[in-house]
C-alpha cells in the first residue's frame, strides 16, 4: 500500500511544480523579450532501510527555450530587436546578465539602460552625450548627431556587446534576467540586430493553456489514487480487527 501512497504524492508533487512553471510562463506571454521556461524531473531512490524500492519525483532546472518570439515594427530609435540566436548583454549587481527585451531607455545620468540595468559596450556601461538624432547598426554600433555644435555627421559613440550562448548553459536569476555559469562570455560579431523592432515573448498561450488543463487532470487521477491508498488501508485494519 505504502508504494501506492509514495506513487501517487509524488506524482501530485510534480503535477503542481509543473503547474507553477507553466502558470509563470501564462502570465509573461505579453512580457517584451520574456524565454519560456522548461521543466523537467528525475526519479530519485528514497535512502533508508526497507525503502529500496521507494522513488519520489526530484525537479531539475530544465533552463529555458530560446526559441525567437515575434518581432513588431515600432520606429522607435532606441528599439532593437534580434536576428535569429543572440542575446543582449547588461550589467547586473551580480555581473553580466542577459536579455532579449530590446526596449533601451536613457537614464538622467546620459546611461544606456533596459529594464534599469546599464547595456553593456566595449568598455562596459554605455553612455551617451547629448544627441539630437540616435541610430542603433545591425552589428550593435550605437551613433549618434550631438545636441550641440554644427555636426551634421553620425559619431559612433559605443557598440552594443551580443553575445550568442546555448540554451543549457544558462538559467534565470530572482529578477528573471538570464545569466550564465562562469566567467562573462565575449562579443560574438555573428549576432545582428533589427533597429526599430521589438520582439515579444516566446511563450504560446494555446500551448500553455493545453498543458495547464492537463496537469489539473493528472493532480486529480493522483488525488483518487491517494484515496483508494486510504481505503485499502482501512480494509486491512478492519479485516485485523476481525480476525
Amino acid at each position: 500500500m505504502d508504494h501506492l501512497i509514495y506513487t501517487a504524492v509524488s506524482g501530485a508533487t510534480r503535477s503542481l511544480d509543473q503547474q507553477a512553471i507553466h502558470a509563470n510562463n501564462l502570465s509573461n506571454v505579453n512580457t517584451q523579450g520574456f524565454r519560456a521556461d522548461l521543466e523537467s524531473a528525475q526519479a530519485q531512490r528514497i535512502t533508508g532501510a526497507g525503502y529500496n524500492t521507494r522513488y519520489l519525483v526530484e525537479e531539475k532546472n530544465a533552463g529555458v527555450d530560446l526559441t525567437q518570439g515575434h518581432a513588431d515594427v515600432t520606429g522607435r530609435d532606441l528599439d532593437i530587436a534580434i536576428r535569429g540566436a543572440g542575446l543582449i548583454a547588461v550589467n547586473s549587481d551580480a555581473g553580466e546578465a542577459y536579455t532579449r527585451n530590446g526596449l533601451m531607455n536613457v537614464n538622467d545620468s546620459g546611461e544606456l539602460t533596459i529594464g534599469g540595468l546599464a547595456v553593456l559596450g566595449d568598455s562596459g556601461p554605455i553612455i551617451l552625450p547629448p544627441y539630437k538624432h540616435i541610430s542603433v547598426g545591425s552589428d550593435g554600433t550605437i551613433s549618434i548627431i550631438p545636441a550641440d555644435g554644427d555636426v551634421s555627421a553620425e559619431q559612433d559613440i559605443d557598440r552594443i556587446k551580443l553575445v550568442d550562448i546555448a540554451a543549457k548553459s544558462l538559467h534565470k536569476n530572482a529578477q528573471g534576467w538570464l545569466v550564465a555559469s562562469g566567467r562573462a562570455l565575449a562579443r560574438n560579431d555573428g549576432v545582428e540586430l533589427e533597429a526599430r523592432h521589438l520582439e515579444g515573448s516566446n511563450v504560446s498561450a494555446v500551448s500553455e493553456m493545453t498543458a495547464s488543463i492537463a496537469l489539473t487532470r493528472q493532480f486529480e487521477a493522483q488525488i483518487k489514487m491517494m484515496k483508494v491508498a486510504e481505503e485499502l488501508a482501512e480494509a486491512g485494519d478492519r479485516l485485523l480487527r476481525n480476525s
